[in-house]
């Protein structure tokens, strides 16, 4: 009973039950085949450029704000990321060039070419950790510690990775290594939150500014609840900033499981449940708008398959380029997406398995860029 009621305790205050008592199928011409990998096949190796420290440049803000990093503007070719993966979070390979197409607002573009391999990893790691639901030895502190330590397992000895904690601010705990050990040693601090704030917004965008430049394979590897108490950034200003720095996030939101057995017995008031539909929706939208995905775990089994997806999406992609038609430099923001399509019909493409069954499947790739802006 007393180990119950030091996991509940910062829940139950939170959640005071007298706080909130308001209250026609197509048919396919033609399918693909998806066939694994052979082993020992060589893959593309793409080294990333790790900066020494996870440091802005001087002027980065100025030039993010007009729109001037977002893509070299010299060569006016976009990149775009893209991971096919099936109902499973695993990674669909082999899919012939001449299934991709890329959509610009809307308007077909002419991909100038297609690649797909393996590479390094560079991650940064986001943690929520606040006294908000992180009090030592809480049911929050667990699940946090369980997500970041479980995620770090997965490295492999080339991936970098930097740790990242926020409350009221960011705290940068260990730079880019590839020295897990700087890692572990970083979590270690992880254990007496000082503030009750969680400012989601503004540790996301200053991550994301500071590693829009990193080249190569890169991702946010956010854990948290996704609530956000009192960021300076708004909902729409931080959408509009991670769309800007191209940074996929990859979300795992915890306290799924407290929250639901909470609202089972009536402990989470109206307001706290809109609270954290409301946080739930940002992680999603977070990660759909940068290329990633969110990750809402109701069972710690879940997490050894949530991690195996993220390695999976990020380690192996397809990279596609292509020249935009439109070469306005007007500082706007571009949506792209991507789709697989039968050339014979356009139709959307029916990927099956070897015995001809069909799989589900869907693609990850950025929602778009910001076109560069003319300098005066």
């Amino acid at each position: 009973m007393t180990r119950v009621c030091l996991w509940l305790a910062p829940l139950l205050l939170l959640f005071d039950p007298q706080a909130f008592a308001q209250e026609g199928p197509k048919k396919e011409v033609s399918d693909t085949v998806a066939r694994p990998r052979k082993k020992g096949a060589p893959a593309e190796e793409e080294q990333p450029k790790i900066p020494s420290r996870l440091a802005k440049k001087p002027g980065a803000d100025e030039a993010k704000e007009e729109g001037l990093i977002a893509f070299r503007t010299e060569t006016n070719v976009v990149s775009v990321d893209v991971a096919v993966v099936d109902n499973k979070g695993r990674f669909i390979p082999n899919i012939p060039p001449g299934n991709f197409r890329v959509l610009e607002d809307n308007v077909p573009q002419q991909i100038s070419g297609i690649t797909m391999g393996e590479a390094p990893m560079t991650v940064c790691m986001v943690i929520e950790f606040s006294n908000l639901f992180q009090q030592y030895w809480s049911s929050g502190w667990y699940e946090t510690l369980t997500a970041a330590y479980g995620f770090l397992e997965t490295l492999k000895p080339e991936d970098y990775v930097a740790v990242v904690a926020y409350d009221l601010r960011p705290e940068i705990l260990s730079d880019f290594s590839t020295d897990k050990r700087k890692a572990y040693e970083a979590m270690q601090r992880l254990r007496i939150a000082a503030f009750s704030e969680s400012n989601l917004y503004d540790a996301l965008v200053d991550t994301a500014t500071r590693m829009s430049e990193i080249e190569g394979r890169k991702a946010i590897v956010l854990i948290a609840s996704g609530l956000d108490t009192f960021s300076k950034l708004t909902f729409d200003q931080t959408r509009r900033k991670l769309q800007e720095a191209g940074v996929p996030i990859y979300g795992i939101g915890i306290l799924q499981a407290m929250r639901e057995w909470m609202d089972a017995r009536g402990w989470l008031g109206p307001i706290a449940r809109m609270d954290f539909l409301q946080a739930d929706n940002q992680m999603r939208t977070f990660a759909r708008e940068t290329g990633g995905q969110a990750f809402l775990p109701r069972f710690f089994g879940e997490f050894p398959g949530i991690f195996r997806a993220i390695h999976e999406a990020l380690r192996n992609q397809y990279q596609i380029t292509y020249s935009p038609t439109n070469l306005a430099k007007d500082g706007k923001f571009r949506r792209i997406k991507v789709d697989l399509v039968n050339p014979a019909n356009g139709e959307r493409l029916r990927i099956v398995d070897e015995k001809g069954k069909p799989i589900k499947y869907s693609i990850i790739a950025k929602a778009g860029y910001t076109a560069p802006r003319e300098v005066e």
